[in-house]
């Protein structure tokens, strides 16, 4: 054998590990995913939102919610429980004042007579177990939180109880993921996953 036929062999086992590494980086999507039909849109929990934009994370989900209703792969829904899919957004902003729990992130139509009253309304049921607390905790309030610059896209499972306190089955995170111009770049990150998947 000559020595620039070793060599080539060599240089060969060399790369197929590290061509294996790069795939096994790429997010596998499962077959519950791919055969999903239903999404329901909702806003991460936790999520506080800046002073000056206090609608911010409620325009971030109608911005997904069309994207998805335009790409025509999903039917979009409301209703937690009957998804098939739980995708939870949540808008980046610098750190400093917020406001957790407000008004804004309640749809005109999730309560009659529009945006409820904290004190009177129960909590709304949360995709998650933590606790709600009562009525008063649900208040809109003002406080400092430590949060990610960037938009926040994740995909859960659905139809299982607490679905947000399980692992993300996908995440994206980027600055202006969940902007609607030119396009939801977070909603064409997850478009390009499920192409990339069926192939």
């Amino acid at each position: 054998m000559s020595v620039r036929v070793l060599i080539a062999f060599l240089v060969l086992l060399l790369l197929v590990p590290q061509a294996s590494a790069k795939n096994k980086k790429k997010q596998g999507l499962s077959e519950y995913v791919l055969r999903a039909q239903t999404v329901t849109v909702v806003i991460r929990p936790e999520a506080g939102e800046p002073l000056t934009s206090p609608n911010a994370n409620r325009t971030a989900q109608t911005n997904v919610e069309n994207a998805i209703t335009k790409w025509g792969r999903f039917k979009v829904i409301r209703d937690e429980q009957a998804a098939d899919l739980i995708i939870a957004v949540r808008r980046g902003h610098a750190n400093g004042p917020t406001i957790r729990n407000s008004p804004a992130d309640n749809r005109p139509d999730d309560h009659t007579g529009g945006i409820p009253n904290a004190a009177e309304q129960a909590p709304p049921a949360l995709p998650t177990s933590g606790p709600s607390g009562t009525a008063a905790d649900r208040r809109p309030r003002i406080n400092k939180e430590m949060a990610p610059s960037e938009d926040s896209f994740e995909v859960y499972m659905g139809r299982v109880d607490h679905p947000l306190d399980a692992p993300a089955v996908w995440r994206y995170m980027a600055k202006d993921a969940l902007d609607d111009f030119p396009e939801v770049a977070a909603v064409e990150q997850f478009r390009n996953a499920i192409n990339e998947a069926e192939r």
